[in-house]
């Protein structure tokens, strides 16, 4: 197994993680609107690395993973937000918090290797 599947697995976890944690009613409009949006974000990071395996152009590729680190950092400052907020289990938001900047750093490492 190449490093780019164990990079689509972690992000997969990732996305999972974050419907995992989200997958309740919430209490508020605001931790409503804030739910909603990481788990489009997060899904999105996934979906989008997993597309840059399949692109036909080197060009593809590094649009597919400049996508992803857009997701991933909003992702991140949703987080952050919501930490900010009392918005949810600030061990949980930490952890997911944690995890996104450091896929923020994987994916930087490998756009600025291309």
């Amino acid at each position: 197994m190449s490093k780019e599947y164990n990079l689509e697995d972690r992000f997969i976890d990732f996305a999972a993680a974050v419907v995992k944690e989200f997958d309740k009613p919430a209490k508020t409009f605001a931790s409503r609107y804030y739910a909603e949006q990481l788990i489009r974000s997060a899904g999105s990071v996934s979906l989008n690395f997993s597309e840059f395996a399949g692109a036909g152009t080197e060009k593809d590729r590094i649009n597919k993973l400049r996508i992803s680190l857009k997701e991933i950092k909003e992702c991140n400052n949703n987080l952050k937000i919501q930490l900010k907020a009392g918005l949810g289990n600030a061990v949980s938001l930490g952890d997911l918090q944690n995890e996104a900047e450091q896929i923020i750093r994987i994916l930087v490492t490998i756009i600025n290797k291309r």
